[in-house]
Protein backbone atom coordinates (compact mmCIF):
# COMPACT_ATOMS: atom_id res chain seq x y z
CA UNK A 1 0.00 0.00 0.00
CA UNK A 2 2.70 2.51 0.99
CA UNK A 3 4.58 1.79 -2.25
CA UNK A 4 1.57 3.28 -4.05
CA UNK A 5 1.63 6.35 -1.80
CA UNK A 6 5.32 7.24 -1.50
CA UNK A 7 8.41 6.57 -3.68
CA UNK A 8 9.82 3.28 -2.40
CA UNK A 9 7.25 3.45 0.39
CA UNK A 10 9.39 5.84 2.45
CA UNK A 11 10.24 9.52 2.89
CA UNK A 12 14.00 9.02 3.23
CA UNK A 13 15.83 6.33 1.18
CA UNK A 14 17.83 4.38 3.78
CA UNK A 15 14.60 3.54 5.65
CA UNK A 16 13.60 1.21 2.80
CA UNK A 17 16.10 -1.50 3.94
CA UNK A 18 17.45 -1.82 0.37
CA UNK A 19 21.02 -2.38 1.60
CA UNK A 20 20.16 -4.94 4.27
CA UNK A 21 17.29 -6.85 2.67
CA UNK A 22 13.88 -7.62 4.08
CA UNK A 23 10.99 -5.25 4.68
CA UNK A 24 11.29 -1.99 6.59
CA UNK A 25 9.74 -1.92 10.04
CA UNK A 26 6.83 0.45 10.61
CA UNK A 27 7.09 1.90 14.09
CA UNK A 28 4.30 2.95 16.41
CA UNK A 29 6.00 4.44 19.49
CA UNK A 30 9.29 5.14 21.24
CA UNK A 31 10.37 5.69 24.85
CA UNK A 32 13.81 5.91 26.44
CA UNK A 33 16.11 3.41 24.68
CA UNK A 34 13.21 1.41 23.20
CA UNK A 35 11.04 1.36 20.09
CA UNK A 36 7.82 -0.59 19.40
CA UNK A 37 6.58 -1.50 15.94
CA UNK A 38 2.93 -1.62 14.84
CA UNK A 39 2.81 -5.33 15.71
CA UNK A 40 3.92 -4.66 19.28
CA UNK A 41 7.49 -5.98 18.92
CA UNK A 42 10.03 -4.23 21.16
CA UNK A 43 13.56 -3.21 20.12
CA UNK A 44 16.61 -1.69 21.78
CA UNK A 45 17.30 1.31 19.55
CA UNK A 46 20.76 2.41 18.37
CA UNK A 47 19.56 4.83 15.69
CA UNK A 48 18.00 7.42 17.99
CA UNK A 49 16.10 9.10 15.14
CA UNK A 50 19.55 9.30 13.46
CA UNK A 51 21.08 11.16 16.40
CA UNK A 52 18.65 13.58 18.09
CA UNK A 53 17.46 11.22 20.85
CA UNK A 54 20.64 11.60 22.93
CA UNK A 55 18.77 11.90 26.24
CA UNK A 56 16.38 9.12 25.25
CA UNK A 57 13.16 9.04 23.24
CA UNK A 58 10.06 10.94 24.41
CA UNK A 59 11.79 12.41 27.47
CA UNK A 60 9.22 13.40 30.09
CA UNK A 61 10.75 16.83 30.80
CA UNK A 62 11.02 17.72 27.11
CA UNK A 63 7.48 16.50 26.42
CA UNK A 64 6.03 18.47 29.34
CA UNK A 65 7.75 21.63 28.09
CA UNK A 66 6.48 20.98 24.56
CA UNK A 67 2.90 20.64 25.80
CA UNK A 68 3.11 24.01 27.59
CA UNK A 69 4.63 25.65 24.49
CA UNK A 70 2.02 24.01 22.25
CA UNK A 71 -0.72 25.82 24.16
CA UNK A 72 0.73 29.11 22.97
CA UNK A 73 0.90 28.03 19.30
CA UNK A 74 3.12 26.02 17.00
CA UNK A 75 4.52 28.72 14.72
CA UNK A 76 4.58 32.52 14.85
CA UNK A 77 6.39 33.37 11.62
CA UNK A 78 7.84 36.16 13.75
CA UNK A 79 10.52 36.49 16.43
CA UNK A 80 10.00 34.61 19.71
CA UNK A 81 11.89 34.74 23.02
CA UNK A 82 12.83 31.06 22.82
CA UNK A 83 15.03 31.68 19.76
CA UNK A 84 17.20 33.95 21.86
CA UNK A 85 17.43 31.44 24.70
CA UNK A 86 18.60 28.61 22.44
CA UNK A 87 20.90 30.95 20.49
CA UNK A 88 22.65 31.97 23.72
CA UNK A 89 23.05 28.31 24.71
CA UNK A 90 24.53 27.36 21.32
CA UNK A 91 26.88 30.36 21.24
CA UNK A 92 28.14 29.69 24.76
CA UNK A 93 28.70 26.00 23.99
CA UNK A 94 30.27 25.87 20.52
CA UNK A 95 33.75 27.47 20.27
CA UNK A 96 33.45 28.69 16.66
CA UNK A 97 29.97 30.22 16.94
CA UNK A 98 29.66 33.93 17.78
CA UNK A 99 26.38 34.38 15.90
CA UNK A 100 23.85 31.77 14.79
CA UNK A 101 20.98 31.44 12.29
CA UNK A 102 18.32 28.76 12.91
CA UNK A 103 16.83 26.83 10.00
CA UNK A 104 14.75 23.63 9.74
CA UNK A 105 17.14 20.81 8.80
CA UNK A 106 20.79 19.86 8.54
CA UNK A 107 20.53 20.07 4.76
CA UNK A 108 19.24 23.63 5.01
CA UNK A 109 22.02 24.52 7.45
CA UNK A 110 24.68 23.26 5.03
CA UNK A 111 23.02 25.07 2.10
CA UNK A 112 23.11 28.30 4.09
CA UNK A 113 26.72 27.76 5.11
CA UNK A 114 27.70 27.05 1.50
CA UNK A 115 26.18 30.29 0.23
CA UNK A 116 27.71 32.16 3.16
CA UNK A 117 31.31 31.01 2.60
CA UNK A 118 31.05 31.88 -1.08
CA UNK A 119 29.60 35.31 -0.30
CA UNK A 120 32.23 36.06 2.35
CA UNK A 121 35.29 34.95 0.37
CA UNK A 122 34.13 35.95 -3.11
CA UNK A 123 35.28 32.49 -4.25
CA UNK A 124 33.16 29.68 -5.71
CA UNK A 125 35.06 26.41 -5.31
CA UNK A 126 34.55 24.18 -2.28
CA UNK A 127 36.42 21.09 -1.17
CA UNK A 128 34.57 18.16 0.42
CA UNK A 129 35.58 14.61 1.28
CA UNK A 130 34.48 11.39 -0.34
CA UNK A 131 31.89 9.66 1.80
CA UNK A 132 31.01 12.81 3.76
CA UNK A 133 27.34 13.78 3.50
CA UNK A 134 26.22 17.38 3.91
CA UNK A 135 22.57 17.05 2.97
CA UNK A 136 21.04 16.73 -0.47
CA UNK A 137 21.81 20.18 -1.92
CA UNK A 138 23.11 19.93 -5.50
CA UNK A 139 26.67 21.12 -4.80
CA UNK A 140 27.23 18.47 -2.13
CA UNK A 141 25.96 15.46 -4.11
CA UNK A 142 29.37 14.62 -5.49
CA UNK A 143 31.79 11.74 -4.97
CA UNK A 144 35.33 11.31 -6.28
CA UNK A 145 35.76 9.43 -9.55
CA UNK A 146 37.89 6.34 -9.01
CA UNK A 147 41.43 7.55 -8.52
CA UNK A 148 40.54 11.05 -9.73
CA UNK A 149 40.23 13.23 -6.64
CA UNK A 150 39.17 16.34 -8.54
CA UNK A 151 36.40 14.88 -10.69
CA UNK A 152 33.19 16.73 -9.80
CA UNK A 153 30.61 14.36 -11.24
CA UNK A 154 27.02 14.71 -10.01
CA UNK A 155 25.94 11.81 -7.81
CA UNK A 156 22.25 12.02 -8.72
CA UNK A 157 20.19 12.55 -11.85
CA UNK A 158 18.65 16.01 -11.82
CA UNK A 159 21.82 17.64 -10.56
CA UNK A 160 23.23 19.83 -13.36
CA UNK A 161 26.95 19.57 -14.06
CA UNK A 162 27.24 23.29 -13.44
CA UNK A 163 26.10 22.82 -9.84
CA UNK A 164 28.95 20.44 -9.07
CA UNK A 165 31.69 21.78 -11.34
CA UNK A 166 33.07 23.90 -8.49
CA UNK A 167 33.08 21.00 -6.01
CA UNK A 168 36.48 19.39 -5.42
CA UNK A 169 36.76 16.09 -3.57
CA UNK A 170 39.52 14.28 -1.72
CA UNK A 171 39.75 11.09 0.35
CA UNK A 172 39.09 11.72 4.05
CA UNK A 173 42.23 11.65 6.23
CA UNK A 174 44.46 12.33 3.16
CA UNK A 175 46.38 15.54 3.88
CA UNK A 176 48.55 15.25 0.77
CA UNK A 177 45.50 15.12 -1.51
CA UNK A 178 44.16 18.30 0.14
CA UNK A 179 47.53 20.06 -0.24
CA UNK A 180 47.61 19.15 -3.93
CA UNK A 181 44.11 20.55 -4.49
CA UNK A 182 45.03 23.81 -2.77
CA UNK A 183 48.18 24.09 -4.92
CA UNK A 184 46.17 23.48 -8.10
CA UNK A 185 43.40 25.90 -7.08
CA UNK A 186 45.35 28.58 -5.23
CA UNK A 187 43.14 31.44 -4.08
CA UNK A 188 40.01 29.84 -5.58
CA UNK A 189 38.68 27.63 -2.78
CA UNK A 190 36.04 29.30 -0.62
CA UNK A 191 35.97 26.60 2.04
CA UNK A 192 36.73 23.07 3.10
CA UNK A 193 33.59 21.28 4.32
CA UNK A 194 33.83 18.12 6.38
CA UNK A 195 32.26 15.96 9.03
CA UNK A 196 34.99 16.16 11.70
CA UNK A 197 34.10 12.56 12.51
CA UNK A 198 32.52 10.85 9.50
CA UNK A 199 29.13 9.34 10.28
CA UNK A 200 27.66 8.92 6.82
CA UNK A 201 30.16 6.36 5.54
CA UNK A 202 30.05 4.47 8.80
CA UNK A 203 31.96 5.71 11.85
CA UNK A 204 35.37 7.03 10.70
CA UNK A 205 37.38 9.26 13.08
CA UNK A 206 40.07 11.69 11.93
CA UNK A 207 43.67 10.54 12.11
CA UNK A 208 45.97 12.49 14.45
CA UNK A 209 47.01 15.77 12.82
CA UNK A 210 44.40 15.66 10.04
CA UNK A 211 42.11 18.36 11.41
CA UNK A 212 45.10 20.51 12.41
CA UNK A 213 46.46 20.28 8.87
CA UNK A 214 43.11 21.39 7.41
CA UNK A 215 43.05 24.32 9.82
CA UNK A 216 46.56 25.37 8.71
CA UNK A 217 45.98 24.88 4.99
CA UNK A 218 42.75 26.90 4.94
CA UNK A 219 44.33 29.76 6.91
CA UNK A 220 47.34 29.89 4.59
CA UNK A 221 45.13 30.13 1.51
CA UNK A 222 42.49 32.49 2.90
CA UNK A 223 39.82 29.76 2.67
CA UNK A 224 37.35 28.99 5.44
CA UNK A 225 37.09 25.76 7.41
CA UNK A 226 33.53 24.47 7.90
CA UNK A 227 32.70 21.71 10.36
CA UNK A 228 29.44 19.92 9.61
CA UNK A 229 28.48 19.08 13.19
CA UNK A 230 24.89 18.12 12.41
CA UNK A 231 25.76 14.67 13.76
CA UNK A 232 28.68 15.38 16.13
CA UNK A 233 27.40 18.62 17.65
CA UNK A 234 26.54 18.16 21.35
CA UNK A 235 27.21 14.42 20.92
CA UNK A 236 30.99 14.07 21.16
CA UNK A 237 31.13 16.82 23.78
CA UNK A 238 28.87 19.68 24.83
CA UNK A 239 30.86 21.90 22.46
CA UNK A 240 30.91 19.26 19.72
CA UNK A 241 33.83 17.73 17.86
CA UNK A 242 35.59 21.10 17.82
CA UNK A 243 35.72 21.09 21.62
CA UNK A 244 36.66 17.40 21.73
CA UNK A 245 39.58 17.79 19.27
CA UNK A 246 40.52 21.37 20.18
CA UNK A 247 40.22 22.67 16.60
CA UNK A 248 38.12 25.79 15.97
CA UNK A 249 36.63 26.10 12.45
CA UNK A 250 35.35 29.37 10.97
CA UNK A 251 31.79 28.17 10.38
CA UNK A 252 29.80 25.27 11.84
CA UNK A 253 26.50 23.60 10.95
CA UNK A 254 24.26 21.95 13.52
CA UNK A 255 21.03 19.96 13.60
CA UNK A 256 19.53 16.86 15.20
CA UNK A 257 20.28 17.27 18.95
CA UNK A 258 19.64 21.04 19.06
CA UNK A 259 16.01 20.34 18.09
CA UNK A 260 15.51 17.52 20.58
CA UNK A 261 13.74 15.38 17.97
CA UNK A 262 11.91 18.17 16.14
CA UNK A 263 12.95 19.46 12.69
CA UNK A 264 15.79 21.95 13.17
CA UNK A 265 19.17 23.06 11.86
CA UNK A 266 21.54 25.95 12.41
CA UNK A 267 24.65 27.51 10.98
CA UNK A 268 26.95 29.88 12.77
CA UNK A 269 30.47 31.17 13.00
CA UNK A 270 32.63 34.21 13.49
CA UNK A 271 30.68 37.46 13.79
CA UNK A 272 32.37 39.09 10.78
CA UNK A 273 31.33 36.13 8.61
CA UNK A 274 27.79 35.83 9.96
CA UNK A 275 27.11 39.52 9.46
CA UNK A 276 27.02 38.75 5.71
CA UNK A 277 23.61 37.10 6.30
CA UNK A 278 20.44 39.10 5.59
CA UNK A 279 19.16 41.37 6.99
CA UNK A 280 22.54 42.26 8.57
CA UNK A 281 24.22 41.77 5.18
CA UNK A 282 23.53 41.04 1.50
CA UNK A 283 23.49 37.18 1.53
CA UNK A 284 19.86 36.11 1.41
CA UNK A 285 18.43 33.15 3.31
CA UNK A 286 15.01 32.81 4.93
CA UNK A 287 12.54 30.29 6.37
CA UNK A 288 8.90 30.43 7.48
CA UNK A 289 9.29 27.89 10.30
CA UNK A 290 12.85 28.85 11.29
CA UNK A 291 13.16 29.36 15.04
CA UNK A 292 9.65 28.02 15.67
CA UNK A 293 8.78 27.77 19.39
CA UNK A 294 8.32 23.98 19.48
CA UNK A 295 11.76 23.15 18.05
CA UNK A 296 13.39 25.79 20.25
CA UNK A 297 11.70 24.39 23.37
CA UNK A 298 12.78 20.81 22.66
CA UNK A 299 16.32 21.99 21.96
CA UNK A 300 16.58 24.09 25.12
CA UNK A 301 15.47 21.28 27.42
CA UNK A 302 17.63 18.68 25.66
CA UNK A 303 20.72 20.87 26.05
CA UNK A 304 19.90 21.55 29.70
CA UNK A 305 19.98 17.81 30.34
CA UNK A 306 23.29 17.46 28.50
CA UNK A 307 24.85 20.15 30.70
CA UNK A 308 24.51 17.95 33.77
CA UNK A 309 27.79 16.53 35.18
CA UNK A 310 28.87 13.08 34.02
CA UNK A 311 26.73 13.04 30.86
CA UNK A 312 29.52 12.44 28.37
CA UNK A 313 31.46 10.11 30.67
CA UNK A 314 28.36 7.91 30.85
CA UNK A 315 27.90 7.92 27.07
CA UNK A 316 31.57 7.06 26.64
CA UNK A 317 31.39 4.13 29.05
CA UNK A 318 28.26 2.42 27.71
CA UNK A 319 29.25 2.96 24.07
CA UNK A 320 32.75 1.65 24.72
CA UNK A 321 31.31 -1.43 26.43
CA UNK A 322 29.00 -1.99 23.45
CA UNK A 323 31.68 -1.72 20.77
CA UNK A 324 34.25 -3.78 22.68
CA UNK A 325 31.63 -6.45 23.35
CA UNK A 326 30.56 -6.73 19.71
CA UNK A 327 34.13 -6.74 18.37
CA UNK A 328 35.17 -9.34 20.95
CA UNK A 329 32.23 -11.53 19.90
CA UNK A 330 33.30 -11.09 16.27
CA UNK A 331 36.87 -12.14 17.04
CA UNK A 332 35.73 -15.21 18.97
CA UNK A 333 33.50 -16.34 16.10
CA UNK A 334 36.15 -15.81 13.44
CA UNK A 335 34.76 -12.72 11.71
CA UNK A 336 37.03 -9.98 10.38
CA UNK A 337 35.71 -6.84 12.06
CA UNK A 338 36.92 -3.42 13.15
CA UNK A 339 35.23 -0.44 14.76
CA UNK A 340 35.33 2.23 17.39
CA UNK A 341 33.48 4.97 19.22
CA UNK A 342 33.75 8.49 20.59
CA UNK A 343 31.39 9.23 23.45
CA UNK A 344 27.86 8.39 22.19
CA UNK A 345 28.72 7.72 18.52
CA UNK A 346 30.00 4.39 17.22
CA UNK A 347 30.33 2.02 14.30
CA UNK A 348 31.90 -1.20 13.09
CA UNK A 349 32.74 -2.74 9.73
CA UNK A 350 32.99 -6.32 8.51
CA UNK A 351 36.60 -5.91 7.37
CA UNK A 352 39.94 -6.32 9.15
CA UNK A 353 40.54 -2.59 8.61
CA UNK A 354 41.79 -0.16 9.49
CA UNK A 355 39.14 2.14 7.98
CA UNK A 356 40.43 5.68 7.43
CA UNK A 357 38.25 6.76 4.50
CA UNK A 358 35.30 5.78 2.33
CA UNK A 359 37.51 3.63 0.08
CA UNK A 360 38.50 1.56 3.11
CA UNK A 361 34.88 1.39 4.28
CA UNK A 362 33.76 -0.02 0.95
CA UNK A 363 35.95 -3.10 1.59
CA UNK A 364 33.46 -4.13 4.27
CA UNK A 365 31.44 -7.29 3.60
CA UNK A 366 28.03 -5.68 3.10
CA UNK A 367 26.30 -9.00 2.42
CA UNK A 368 27.49 -10.26 5.79
CA UNK A 369 26.38 -7.00 7.41
CA UNK A 370 22.92 -7.57 5.92
CA UNK A 371 22.75 -11.04 7.50
CA UNK A 372 24.00 -9.66 10.81
CA UNK A 373 21.47 -6.84 10.65
CA UNK A 374 18.50 -9.12 10.05
CA UNK A 375 19.69 -11.45 12.81
CA UNK A 376 19.91 -8.57 15.27
CA UNK A 377 16.38 -7.50 14.38
CA UNK A 378 15.18 -11.00 15.25
CA UNK A 379 16.89 -10.57 18.62
CA UNK A 380 15.15 -7.25 19.26
CA UNK A 381 18.01 -4.89 18.42
CA UNK A 382 17.46 -2.04 15.96
CA UNK A 383 20.63 -0.80 14.24
CA UNK A 384 20.96 1.64 11.36
CA UNK A 385 19.87 -0.29 8.23
CA UNK A 386 23.12 0.34 6.34
CA UNK A 387 26.76 -0.61 6.78
CA UNK A 388 27.60 3.01 5.99
CA UNK A 389 25.85 4.76 8.86
CA UNK A 390 27.09 5.48 12.37
CA UNK A 391 25.19 4.27 15.41
CA UNK A 392 24.15 6.25 18.48
CA UNK A 393 23.60 5.60 22.16
CA UNK A 394 21.63 7.71 24.62
CA UNK A 395 21.54 8.53 28.31
CA UNK A 396 18.50 6.25 28.50
CA UNK A 397 20.52 3.18 27.50
CA UNK A 398 21.37 1.03 30.52
CA UNK A 399 24.20 -1.40 31.15
CA UNK A 400 21.53 -4.12 30.88
CA UNK A 401 20.65 -2.85 27.38
CA UNK A 402 24.31 -3.11 26.42
CA UNK A 403 24.70 -6.62 27.90
CA UNK A 404 21.59 -7.82 26.09
CA UNK A 405 22.84 -6.32 22.81
CA UNK A 406 26.30 -7.90 23.12
CA UNK A 407 24.71 -11.29 23.92
CA UNK A 408 22.47 -10.93 20.85
CA UNK A 409 25.48 -10.02 18.69
CA UNK A 410 27.42 -13.05 19.93
CA UNK A 411 24.49 -15.32 19.09
CA UNK A 412 23.97 -13.83 15.61
CA UNK A 413 27.70 -13.84 14.81
CA UNK A 414 27.86 -17.55 15.66
CA UNK A 415 24.91 -18.19 13.32
CA UNK A 416 26.20 -16.31 10.30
Amino acid sequence: MTLELMPGGVNSPVRAFKSVGGQPIVFDSVKGSRMWDVDGNEYIDYVGSWGPAIIGHADDTVNAALIETLKKGTSFGAPCVLENVLAEMVISAVPSIEMVRFVNSGTEACMGALRLVRAFTGREKILKFEGCYHGHADSFLVKAGSGVATLGLPDSPGVPKGATSETLTAPYNDVEAVKKLFEENKGQIAAVFLEPVVGNAGFIPPQPGFLNALRDLTKQDGALLVFDEVMTGFRLAYGGAQEYFGITPDVSTLGKIIGGGLPVGAYGGRKDIMEMVAPAGPMYQAGTLSGNPLAMTAGIHTLKRLMEPGTYDYLDKITGDLVRGVLDAGAKTGHEMCGGHIRGMFGFFFTAGPVHNFGDAKKSDTAKFGRFYRGMLEEGVYLAPSQFEAGFTSLAHTSQDIEKTVEAAAKVLRQI
